[in-house]
């Protein structure tokens, strides 16, 4: 149900996931109470609350047309009485909710709608609804930066070359009439580019940044923007030259000689995309111009 990929916030010290479902942010509960004492009983008590039910009554009407209002009509007169008993489970069945979706195992949880989760955070304390707001605008802001968003379009880009690359490895370099490592000679073309991109192999960056590649990022997962256009336009290059029959040097020689005459015109007309990416998260924060005067 929640096969995504994970987003996460730290509240006063909490690390709380987020996922995207069908387009929609929804936020963990589960995590919010984690670190309050008792805190597993504290989303049921709130389901209880007869204001809880009112306004998750209004958010459903208003978000989901096969909203079971009728069943909603009886749950919110037995609410606020001392028989009254509500799970988040009864909720979603006796509904039909997508506010709050709810699943179990080691990677469950129960998640609601962001604005759900910003009304839970009242339950918990004003405080904590307060910097929940804050850093979920912080997320957003980072998810939004134009910057962000084309590094990741960028990487998808060079990622998609990198199959006509190796295609054309196979077709042009590796030898039909004897045993090959595929593996081998795919990693020597990709070092190839590499080298005349970053100036250096994968094995050198990795011996450089043991922590990040302890991660299970690579050498292009920290690249520039402008290095992965360069590396992307490369690969067709590369590949159309092998199909050509260009030996090794010739190769090597053009395809240095590109690399550095695209990254000087394309740092020149915006500096920022020519900054290595700061974390697996992150290509610039909102306030870039910082980041841009450390860097000078």
């Amino acid at each position: 149900m929640f096969f995504m990929k994970k987003k996460a916030i730290t509240v006063q010290n909490t690390e709380i996931s987020i996922r995207n479902i069908e387009g929609s942010d929804y936020v963990c509960l589960t995590d919010m109470v984690k670190n309050i004492e008792n805190g597993g009983s504290l989303i049921e008590k709130w389901l209880r609350n007869k204001n809880t039910i009112e306004f998750l009554g209004v958010w459903e009407s208003m978000y989901n047309p096969n909203f079971n209002s009728t069943e909603f009509e009886g749950i919110k007169n037995e609410a606020g009485s001392n028989r009254f008993i509500l799970s988040t489970k009864q909720w979603i069945e006796k509904t039909n909710s997508i506010g709050i979706k709810a699943s179990a195992g080691r990677y469950g949880g129960t998640y609601a709608h962001v604005d759900i989760a910003f009304e839970f955070g009242s339950w918990i304390s004003p405080q904590f609804k307060l910097y929940l707001i804050k850093e979920y605008d912080r997320l957003k802001a980072i998810e939004n930066n134009q910057y962000n968003l084309e590094w990741d379009v960028k990487r998808v880009l060079s990622k998609a070359n990198y199959s006509l690359h190796t295609d054309a490895v196979k077709d042009c370099v590796i030898p039909q009439s004897k045993k090959w490592i595929k593996s081998w000679e795919y990693a020597e073309e990709a070092d190839f580019l590499n080298l005349a991109v970053f100036g250096m192999t994968a094995k050198e960056w990795r011996d450089k940044n043991p922590t990040r590649a302890k991660n299970g990022e690579n050498l292009r997962d920290s690249a520039s923007i402008n290095e992965l256009l360069v590396i992307s336009n490369l690969e067709s290059l590369n590949a159309s030259m092998m199909r050509d029959g260009l030996s090794k040097q010739e190769r090597f020689e053009k395809l240095q000689a590109v690399a550095q005459q695209e990254l000087i015109q394309l740092s020149k007309y915006d500096f920022k995309k020519s900054i290595k990416k700061l974390t697996p998260e992150t290509y610039l924060e909102k306030d870039s111009l910082l980041i841009e005067s450390k860097i000078k």
